[in-house]
């Protein structure tokens, strides 16, 4: 069978990911290994399964601790032990299954659960395995960290009154637009991730657009008026954006506010764009010439060419 050589970039690439993706990884509890060793020496088939007390049990070799040690530090331990049998023996460990280094996600992600840490990982990372935030996600996210695996390094965090749990709150918003990498903190094992969820914020874009219709905003404050655009498909062909509204509640008065836009100039990066607030109205209007040349004569040529048609068959 022939590998082009694209493809075997492609598989070589997703081989080093992989691999760096448990490098530096600490076996524990409940993870099952395989173990080989080269020149067809057997130590059994079957993967071993580490108990809660972090040991394996290796042919020839007996007990072993393996908990704690990364899994080049085992393949050494091994090769150590094995010299009494091997005179120079070459192990290889390969991870089958993790299940040592839980986390659980929480609220509003999109595969909330519990995912399993393969290497050192950062908050980003960790939501991103549990599909990343909900559009309803509200702006607030909490980590929670056994006090035994120390502090959590970010201002405010703090010891709940249980004593047990380390406690901090983040924005959300800081994390997933990088602004402050200082926030995106490593995730320990045991860790408790919880993505707060909001009354679903919306915003609502009618007129002369392609899909009409009311929008979530997600664990945003604003949203730009052209994100807003955009998420109703555009334009429609016989919009007037320069005369596009924005209607808003104003606190302390029953009539909304009513704000003109220049959508044409937002749109052609000649004018600065606009935040969209909560419960706000995007009003697209229709320009009426548009219409009347868009629609209403191809209508009217439509019709006579098939009046001319129908009038010259009799003939």
């Amino acid at each position: 069978m022939r590998v082009c050589v694209c493809c075997l970039a492609v598989l070589l690439a997703f081989a080093a990911m992989a691999q760096e993706s448990i490098s530096g990884y600490l076996l524990g509890p409940d993870d099952a290994i395989a173990i080989h060793v080269l020149d067809g020496f057997n130590l059994g088939d079957e993967p071993v399964l580490i108990g809660t007390n972090g040991n394996i049990t290796v042919p020839l070799i007996g007990r072993l601790k393996a908990g704690g040690l990364t899994v080049e530090q085992l393949e050494t331990e091994l090769c150590a032990r094995l010299k009494e049998f091997i005179q120079e023996p070459e192990v290889t460990v390969t991870v089958v299954e993790f299940h040592s280094q839980p986390v659980s996600v929480l609220g509003a992600v999109s595969s909330p659960g519990v995912v399993q840490l393969r290497g050192r990982k950062t908050l980003y990372e960790v939501l991103s395995m549990a599909g990343g935030p909900k559009e309803t996600a509200a702006s607030s996210i909490t980590v929670a960290r056994l006090q035994e695996n120390g502090p959590i390094p970010l201002p405010g965090a703090a010891l709940d009154p249980t004593g047990r749990f380390f406690i901090a709150e983040l924005d959300l918003r800081e994390i997933l637009d990088g602004k402050n990498p200082a926030l995106n903190i490593e995730i320990c094992p045991r860790d408790v991730i919880t993505v707060a969820q909001s009354n679903a914020r919306m915003i609502y874009i009618v007129g002369d657009v392609q899909h009409a219709g009311a929008f979530t905003m997600g664990p945003r404050q604003t949203i730009s008026v052209m994100s807003a655009v955009s998420l109703a498909g555009g334009l429609g062909r016989t919009a007037r954006p320069e005369k596009a509204k924005i209607f808003r509640d104003i606190p302390g008065q029953s009539k909304r506010g009513e704000f003109t836009v220049d959508l044409k100039q937002i749109l052609a990066g000649k004018a600065e764009d606009v935040g969209l607030r909560p419960e706000d109205v995007l009003v697209v209007p229709t320009s009426s010439r548009k219409y009347f040349t868009t629609y209403v004569i191809p209508a009217t040529i439509a019709s006579a060419v098939a009046a001319a048609i129908y009038a010259g068959a009799h003939y």
